[in-house]
């Protein structure tokens, strides 16, 4: 089960996360709105309503054009014995697409700060994939009060340059949308489009959770033009200096098949002051996704040694 809580973000924008289990019963002081997508609405508002209790809290970042649920599956575990949230970060998912909002670096890091400061979550474990990955290692650099672990899996410090948003945009062209059916969605991501080596049915079915039926057939919940003007904020630069501000212990995960190479995932380790590294077999970009069982193996250990330390 899921508990939508409404969070007030940057500028004002309305971002949706997610408490994944049962949280404790406690007093009813607030901060965000709990309303019920997932689950029947909550009368009770606020963070509180919600409880932390004596859970540690861990939030759950998804990539650039991922949402909340592709860490169902990660968060259902964690929240054994964690208080685990996911957010759906602006413009993805459930939480508002203002046209005109920044959908820059700052303003994602800031939705975090915010989302960790209203749930009364902090200092939490964050939990990161891709662009989630670096808004998270951004925030621990700018906030270290706010985090007290962080996992990184699968992005790159590196820039990765003009060829690369280039390439991005040729790729949301060639999408043959809208989609008839959830079925082409599937084939088409897991096995026909170009960017496929071989084919990838959990590729295919992590593209369809982020569609939704419109009158004309199967289309993106985000909008492509904000993905790349998000996108366009990150790729031109390397983040290696903040990686380095980042004080609390790290693991940095790659999937073997991914797009972090491991010479630079083990850079990363070296540059980070409490750096630690893990990789998971037969995974692509969608590491978490991909083997959901190894990727718990990998970042188990490492969320262990946070409880005891």
């Amino acid at each position: 089960m899921a508990r939508r809580i409404d969070v007030t973000g940057a500028g004002g924008v309305r971002l949706a996360a997610w408490e994944f289990g049962d949280p404790p019963k406690t007093d009813h002081r607030t901060h965000g709105t709990a309303s019920g997508d997932a689950a029947p609405a909550d009368p009770v508002r606020g963070s509180a309503a919600y409880g932390a209790g004596d859970l540690p809290g861990v939030l759950l970042l998804h990539g650039l054009m991922g949402r909340a649920s592709h860490w169902a599956p990660t968060a259902r575990w964690l929240s054994e014995r964690h208080r685990a949230v996911a957010l759906d970060q602006r413009g993805h998912g459930r939480s508002d697409k203002p046209p005109r909002a920044s959908y820059t670096r700052e303003a994602y890091v800031e939705d975090v700060e915010a989302t960790l400061e209203q749930l009364g979550l902090g200092p939490a474990v964050l939990i990161g994939h891709a662009m989630g990955a670096l808004t998270a290692w951004q925030l621990a650099a700018k906030r270290p009060d706010l985090v007290r672990g962080l996992i990184i899996c699968d992005m790159r410090a590196s820039a990765l340059g003009a060829a690369s948003q280039h390439t991005w945009t040729e790729w949301f062209r060639a999408w043959p949308v809208p989609f008839a059916t959830l079925a082409d969605v599937r084939k088409w991501f897991g096995e026909d489009d170009p960017w496929v080596e071989r084919p990838n049915p959990a590729r295919g079915a992590f593209y369809a959770e982020v569609m939704a039926e419109s009158p004309d057939g199967w289309r993106p919940v985000f909008e492509p033009e904000q993905m790349l003007r998000s996108r366009e904020t990150w790729v031109y630069d390397a983040h290696w200096e903040e990686l380095a501000q980042v004080r609390c212990p790290t693991l940095v995960v790659r999937g073997l098949d991914g797009e972090l190479g491991r010479a630079e995932a083990q850079e990363m380790v070296r540059v980070l002051p409490r750096g630690q590294y893990a990789e998971v077999a037969d995974a692509g970009h969608l590491v978490h996704y991909d083997q959901p069982e190894a990727w718990r193996a990998a970042i188990e250990p490492f969320l262990d040694s946070l409880r005891e330390s």
